[in-house]
């Protein structure tokens, strides 16, 4: 066509056609003139062989700096940044402009790729089935999630097969604990079923951080313990280098933004309580593990078989109940009922709960507590464990160490604030303890924290009486019950049935 370059694809077209065809013929099937048939007949090369290469257009801004002090800089330290050398380089000589920063960076990035060192190279894997199953730990605080309005610091366990893509997700509370790991991994196999060849972890590193070496040594011997019971191998990937753990890493986002994405369906970030949220998490995995279910039946078929029973997935300790009415575990002050005081009881640690023992007795479960990072101590308090004693001395709520953490709710709170602003602290002491007297021995938290919640709001202080009345107990009506006697005659009858003949009759 006039006024068009000839290109390579056009040129290859006519030479073909030159076995058979004239160059006219050739170049009408190629779609140019004869007289550029006769030209690519004296010069057969290809028309991108003939453009003569591209000079610069303008001078080189790094002509005097590039030999003499930039590949110094990247021979003496082959790890800098491309962006630290121009501020460098901008440093000492403040005639470059800003304008020289990408020039700089493609020739950095052409330079290393002739002289750089050697870089590590990812070696892809093909896993069979039921061979490796992955843990880790994801953060999810960026989510925002609130557990009855207040907001929720924890992580995920995160456990994957390699193979068919299994997924197991579990709340964490605390930080990366081997309690943690054996926990949802326990949790993990007995909902899959199975068993593969290999666990592989991150080596523990978060869990060893801020242990002496005596304490190392421990949580690797009850890891190793914990996998010999599967009949698992333990491998881990080397310490900082997270692309060979890429089964599990690369799937934290996708379990992140699935998570964030059934949020925004939900309307609310806000759960009831903990289960709420955990049922919610199960579900947006559940429906994960329901779209590979093809791979998912493949491998558990190719899965060993579980043991007969779970082993420990928690910490022990031992502590005695004091005076206080409750016992100090690693920082952390938990009230127990006070029929408790002076035994020493055996505690199961796990990672969002406390479990105790008076000998093999189970005798109460509480909520885990975290000390706080600036080393103060944290307090977990059941009002239940103390309302009768706080009932016969009012005034020592005033100024209980964890009065703040004895309310169950902060409508109770609320409340307490409202008494001492309009009432003497004798008698706004005496109304709130009555008041979580009341809670307890009617069983009535929720309602009752309700209706002071609305008695406040309302600009009235909450009233005891009127409470009180509220939430007694229903009458117990007995009903009338008509016993009709039976006639003594009809036991004479009874009696004087006996026994005739020898062929066993009655009469």
């Amino acid at each position: 066509m006039p006024g068009l370059h000839t290109n390579d694809r056009q040129m290859g077209l006519y030479m073909r056609s030159r076995h058979t065809d004239t160059p006219a013929i050739a170049a009408a099937k190629a779609g140019f003139s004869a007289a550029t048939a006769y030209r690519i007949e004296a010069d057969p090369r290809l028309p991108s062989q003939k453009k003569a290469p591209r000079g610069r257009r303008r001078p080189d801004p790094l002509t005097g700096v590039w030999d003499s002090e930039i590949v110094p800089m990247l021979t003496a330290a082959p790890g800098i940044r491309a962006v630290a050398i121009f501020e460098e380089m901008c440093r000492r000589h403040p005639e470059i402009g800003p304008g020289v920063r990408r020039t700089l960076e493609r020739r950095i990035r052409a330079w290393r790729a002739v002289n750089g060192p050697e870089r590590d190279v990812i070696f892809r894997q093909e896993h069979p089935p039921g061979r490796l199953g992955l843990s880790d730990f994801t953060d999810m605080g960026k989510l925002g999630i609130t557990i009855a309005g207040q907001p929720l610091d924890h992580r995920l366990y995160h456990f994957r097969l390699a193979f068919s893509g299994f997924e197991h997700a579990h709340v964490i509370l605390g930080g990366e604990s081997f309690v943690a790991l054996a926990e949802g991994l326990q949790n993990a196999l007995w909902t899959l079923g199975g068993v593969p060849e290999q666990h592989r972890s991150d080596s523990l590193s978060a869990a060893f951080r801020n242990l002496d070496r005596d304490a190392q040594e421990d949580l690797t011997t009850r890891y190793e313990e914990l996998v010999a019971h599967y009949g698992m191998m333990p491998t881990r990937n080397n310490p900082g280098v997270a692309h060979e753990n890429g089964s599990i890493e690369s799937s934290h986002g996708h379990l992140r933004k699935a998570i964030e994405d059934a949020l925004l369906l939900r309307g609310s970030r806000n759960f009831e309580d903990l289960a709420a949220y955990r049922r919610f998490v199960d579900e947006v995995v559940g429906r994960s593990n329901a779209r590979n279910h093809k791979r998912i039946e493949i491998e558990r078929a190719a899965l060993k078989h579980l043991p007969e029973r779970r082993t420990t997935d928690y910490e022990e300790a031992r502590v005695t109940v004091t005076s206080s009415g409750g016992f100090i575990l690693r920082r952390v002050f938990y009230t127990a009922p006070s029929r408790l005081i002076g035994h020493r009881l055996r505690v199961h640690l796990y990672d969002d709960r406390l479990e105790c023992f008076l000998g093999s007795t189970p005798v109460m479960t509480v909520s885990r507590g975290r000390g706080q990072r600036s080393g103060k101590r944290d307090y977990v308090v059941d009002y239940r464990h103390i309302i009768h004693a706080l009932r016969r001395k009012p005034m020592a709520l005033l100024n209980l160490i964890y009065r703040d953490q004895l309310f169950p709710r902060r409508a109770y709170a609320l409340a307490f604030e409202a008494l001492l602003a309009k009432e003497s602290e004798r008698r706004a002491c005496r109304i709130m303890v009555e008041l979580l007297a009341l809670a307890h021995e009617r069983a009535c938290e929720a309602e009752l924290g309700a209706a002071i919640e609305a008695a406040l709001e309302a600009g009235r202080l909450p009233d005891l009486i009127a409470l009180r009345e509220q939430f007694r107990p229903e009458t117990a009506t007995v009903p009338d019950v008509v016993v009709e006697l039976v006639p003594l005659a009809l036991y004479d009858e009874l009696a004087a049935v006996r026994q005739v003949g020898t062929d066993g009759g009655v009469a």
